[in-house]
């Protein structure tokens, strides 16, 4: 049977979409089937609907997402009464249910609706679909009392209805409140109870919202730049001292258009980090002249720049009544929300306590949750060198907000706070250094002098190469002040990772440096090795490829099942090419005999079931392998590609194994997405014992 969840409330206005968001997340992480149902719905786009179809790639239909429309339930209800409602909403859901392993179900939202009683309606629902209930209680401007006492008449509510229900949530709470809120719900429920801070960016509109509600002429900004959150309004009227020092960080400047003195200072101020504003919404209908926006564009490039006709007045009672959406278009609120929920709730007891069924396959967004997941678990602090580069702020941003690990950014810190706040990021959370001037450098240059005294490096050669990024994070890895860097979105491989094999070197069991890739095909991850730095390997080297891949495979979850790949299988081939992958596997036998490898073998017969069945009968790898290891450079680069290509497989890496701690390149072309899984990957590393314990 599919299992259901049913994430429902008690009244309007409890900001229900983070935990819905929260829910799915746990969810896709578990199964690869997930189904969202919404009972009813108003008219109109569905926009959590589309949030989740476009964050979870969901290939459901929108048309089977949803029961009726409440004017139609309203109309049914009122001529044949509850039951035949019911009984309706339950065919559809069932609809929904028959093709997927387990269904989010998102209850009722409590508006203005001719429904009488939502809350019973909502739990005979869960009732006839068979879900588990996950009420939540709003909990803004409510006293601690207040929010205790909603919170238990709720779970009674359902539990009365005769619900199962998994956990309440107080959603909102007063942040002074909300451990001691906690604290007597733990006490007094039966039911985990989370509670869930007030967070001001999700409720805060964007810039490009505040624009189509007030009909805003758009001046200056990019898309960036309108994505921002306003997080405050702060109204001009008095001179530029007094007026620059009421900024607030994230506000959106409310100013008449005529007074381009208010205007030039905000962007000078937002330029300097003092504080960065959200954006500047002119009032009166007034456009300053083309001169002063061109000031304003070189002063805060993407900064948004609005206009309206309207005056403050009646302007600001507009903004006042704006609440922000989570959208597909506002990715910022979905990793707040998900960062929110994700600390405050205990998702590894709710998801035993979902118990949804876990089938054997692991998709390519599975795989990537548990990343996310495992990096978070026991957070590392990873440097990223390039820290003026748009693609890496925006990674940070979104590392930070979702808490996968701590991080340093390298590079001037004027441009990268500028840059941030440009781009409306806010680093506050992450430690900014630059080498040219840091403290650590004079240090730094005597410990990598030392390093390379045999190769004639003084002090005052190496006070000029620590200045460099790269070396200068590795150097912070080999010190213990960073676990482990991510570099190359700017630089070549051979930049990146130059620097680690002067500083850090290889683990003292590990003969060379190799590299995987994780390959997340539509079912399954396969690890591939090594496709990305030794070009010819000798049978030694080959054998600690395969040791060190099948280690990488086994700290990421992928049980190491190795196969030594030739153009031949078993003992049916001969040659130089075909005994050396053989003399590696009696190696790699050899020094780790726990370890289920096979070869020499070809690539259908260590994937393919059925050809296996043929060529190695028996065999523990053959038609199940997960661990696949190359015989040069060239057969692996190419394979790599072509199944990146061929199959739509998503390869995450090169991931970087045998240094003694860990440094991953990028590639120049690499999305923001893939930074944030490469970062991921890193701390992962870095949590491995070995690594520990060389850093105490």
């Amino acid at each position: 049977m599919t299992r259901s969840v049913y994430v429902t409330g008690i009244d309007r206005g409890d900001g229900r979409q983070v935990v819905d968001l929260g829910v799915m997340e746990l969810l896709t992480r578990q199964v690869d089937r997930v189904g969202v149902f919404r009972p009813l719905v108003h008219d109109g786009p569905d926009r959590l609907f589309e949030l989740l179809r476009s964050r979870y790639r969901l290939g459901q239909d929108p048309a089977t997402g949803y029961g009726m429309g409440y004017q139609e339930a309203s109309a049914l209800q009122a001529e044949r009464g509850t039951d035949e409602l019911v009984s309706a909403l339950v065919d559809r859901f069932h609809l929904v249910a028959r093709e997927y392993d387990v269904v989010l179900v998102l209850g009722t939202d409590f508006a203005d609706t001719q429904l009488p009683d939502e809350l019973a309606l909502n739990a005979r629902l869960a009732n006839e679909f068979g879900a588990s209930v996950i009420p939540v209680v709003g909990a803004r401007k409510q006293s601690a009392e207040s929010v205790l006492a909603e919170t238990r008449n709720a779970y009674r509510a359902y539990a009365g209805l005769g619900c199962d229900v998994l956990a309440m949530v107080a959603n909102r709470a007063a942040r002074e409140d909300r451990d001691e809120i906690a604290d007597r719900l733990t006490d007094r429920m039966p039911v985990p109870c989370y509670v869930l801070p007030d967070e001001p960016a999700l409720s805060a509109p964007t810039i490009s919202q505040i624009g189509h509600a007030l009909g805003a002429k758009v001046l200056l900004g990019d898309d960036s730049g309108l994505a921002r959150d306003a997080l405050d309004f702060v109204f001009g009227g008095a001179m530029l001292p007094n007026f620059l020092a009421a900024l607030t960080p994230g506000c959106l400047v409310v100013t008449p258009g005529d007074r381009a003195d208010l205007v030039v200072g905000s962007l000078a101020a937002h330029s300097a980090g003092t504080p960065p504003i959200a954006g500047v919404l002119l009032t009166l209908n007034e456009v300053p002249s083309k001169e002063i926006l061109t000031l304003a564009a070189r002063l805060a490039p993407g900064t948004p720049v609005l206009s309206v006709a309207g005056t403050s007045f009646p302007t600001a009672g507009q903004l006042f009544s704006l609440e922000g959406r989570m959208t597909a278009a506002t990715p910022r609120k979905a990793e707040t929300a998900l960062g929110l929920f994700e600390r405050y709730a205990d998702t590894a007891d709710l998801a035993r306590r979902v118990s949804a069924p876990v089938g054997g396959r692991v998709t390519p967004m599975m795989f990537e949750h548990k990343l996310l997941e495992q990096a978070r678990s026991d957070k590392r602090r990873v440097v990223l060198p390039e820290g003026t580069e748009e693609r890496v702020l925006h990674a940070a941003e979104v590392l930070l907000r979702r808490g996968v690990c701590d991080l340093t950014l390298l590079g001037p810190v004027d441009q990268i706070r500028k840059k941030a706040a440009d781009l409306g990021i806010d680093l506050a959370d992450c430690q900014l250094i630059d080498p040219a001037t840091s403290e650590l450098r004079d240090s730094f240059a005597e410990k990598y002098a030392a390093l390379r005294a045999h190769k004639g490096v003084t002090v005052e050669l190496a006070y000029d190469v620590v200045s460099d990024v790269n070396y200068f994070g590795t150097l912070m890895v080999q010190e213990g002040l960073a676990d482990g860097m991510v570099s190359g979105s700017v630089h070549s491989t051979a930049a990146t990772i130059r620097p680690a094999f002067e500083i850090i070197k290889t683990k003292p069991d590990s003969a060379i440096v190799s590299s995987v890739f994780f390959m997340c095909l539509a079912d399954k991850v396969l690890v591939y090795g090594d496709c990305a730095v030794n070009p010819d390997p000798n049978a030694e080297q080959l054998a600690d490829i395969a040791v060190e891949s099948a280690a990488t495979a086994a700290q990421f979850g992928v049980e190491p099942r190795i196969a030594m790949l030739s153009y031949s299988t078993g003992t049916s081939g001969s040659g130089a090419d075909v005994d050396k992958v053989r003399e590696a596997t009696e190696l790699a036998r050899e020094h780790r005999p726990d370890l289920k490898i096979e070869g020499p073998i070809q690539y259908d017969a260590a994937v393919d079931a059925a050809v296996a069945a043929t060529k190695l009968p028996g065999s523990e790898v053959a038609g199940q392998a997960s661990v696949l290891i190359f015989p040069d450079l060239n057969t692996g680069n190419n394979t790599y590609k072509a199944v990146q290509r061929s199959a739509g497989a998503i390869a995450v890496g090169p991931v970087l194994q045998g240094l003694r701690k860990p440094v991953n390149d990028l590639s120049r072309g690499a999305l923001v997405q893939d930074i944030v899984t490469t970062v991921a990957i890193t701390a992962i590393q870095a949590q491995a014992p070995t690594e520990r314990a060389s850093q105490q």
